[in-house]
């Protein structure tokens, strides 16, 4: 599956452009963040993105064929949109609005199957939602609400799972409850695109990011080349410092703000300016893996293959014992590389690491 938006451009009746030439691509199991100032379009490029707006110009794309040519049915089949919470006047329960989401799968006047109501089970399960099958959602909190949409989408066993700010209202047990499982669900394939508000959540889980300057301009790339200081500044007018805070099973990278400060117009932005990597100075580094879950070592292989000119060595045992593997790659490369090398293996499931840098 991918899922691709080519030149998008859009704006409001006859006023300036909110998006201008947005173009980028998914592919099955990837996770993209959208990032950006309030007011910069990030909820209109979703709505775009599906086609609850119409492009001025440009279209989306599933499998290289335009999204409009879909029947309502056979693309909802295939794709999920989480909304923000709203507070409900419905009076459904919240188990009645999980079995919704698997709408596109029975005709209207038909009863749900047994499967449709294992599957929005399972979906309630996950998010762990059962004890409050039974509740009206009128009576929900909005993190309550906010989690039962999300246990909607999942039902609807899509490919490609759109979400809108899916962290908003939540505490901080939900938030993870909800970044835990788009990791999962990216693990077995699923396509997530979300909104953010959150850098340390894109620079955790993400591998890709967008980041919509406010101009109705973006840049979309890794997120630890998206997301920098540099670009914070700029974007949100947040003096911020990006560093990496390391816990007894991995190493994961935070934001810090510091003030705020004026967020640079259009003019002050300049490119970036491209690193010649062979003039870099570059430095020693050990980067220990310990593999707990084996499917991730055709990933691992992938991210070392990519990197393969700074590996200068590599090593690795099973340990049947605990059944896992430990892996020590040694790499020669720019500090902004290693540290990016890492961030990738370190997003994997079932792999901890921890790097270690030469003094010089």
């Amino acid at each position: 599956m991918t899922f691709a938006v080519e030149n998008g451009v859009f704006a409001y009746g006859g006023g300036r452009r909110v998006l201008d030439g947005i173009s980028f691509s998914v592919s099955a199991g990837e996770l993209l963040a959208i990032l950006g100032p309030n007011g910069a379009g990030k909820t209109t490029l979703l709505r775009c993105m599906m086609g609850f707006l119409k492009w001025r110009a440009g279209r989306s794309t599933l499998d290289g064929r335009d999204i409009r040519t879909y029947t309502p049915d056979r693309l909802w089949r295939r794709m999920a949109y989480v909304p923000q919470a709203r507070k409900a006047a419905v009076s459904f329960t919240v188990g009645e609005l999980v079995l919704l989401g698997r709408g596109s799968r029975f005709s209207l006047f038909s009863q749900p199957s047994r499967e449709d109501v294992r599957k929005a089970e399972e979906a309630l399960d996950r998010l762990r939602l059962s004890h409050l099958a039974g509740r009206k959602c009128a009576e929900l909190s909005g993190g309550e609400l906010q989690m039962a949409l999300i246990a909607r989408a999942l039902a609807a066993e899509p490919e490609l799972l759109i979400l809108d700010e899916p962290e908003s209202n939540l505490d901080f047990r939900n938030q993870l409850v909800v970044l835990d499982t788009m990791t999962e669900l990216a693990r077995d394939g699923v396509t997530c695109i979300f909104n953010t508000h959150y850098p340390a959540h894109a620079l955790r889980m993400a591998g890709r990011s967008l980041l919509l300057r406010g101009d109705g301009r973006a840049e979309c790339g890794d997120s630890r080349d998206i997301i920098t200081e540099r670009s914070l500044r700029e974007a949100f007018g947040v003096e911020a410092v990006i560093g990496e805070v390391e816990t007894p099973h991995n190493i994961y990278y935070d934001v810090l703000p510091i003030r705020a400060a004026e967020p640079a117009s259009a003019s002050e932005i300049q490119p970036k300016k491209q690193k010649e990597e062979s003039t870099m100075e570059t430095r020693i580094a050990i980067i220990g893996i310990i593999v707990e879950d084996r499917t991730a070592a055709e990933k691992i292989n992938e991210l070392l293959h990519e990197h393969a000119s700074y590996v200068v060595g590599r090593m690795g045992m099973p340990y049947p014992k605990k059944d896992i593997s430990i892996i020590s790659v040694i790499v020669d490369a720019p500090e902004d590389v290693i540290a990016k090398l890492s961030g990738k293996l370190g997003m994997l499931h079932g792999v901890s690491i921890k790097t270690t840098y030469s003094r010089h």
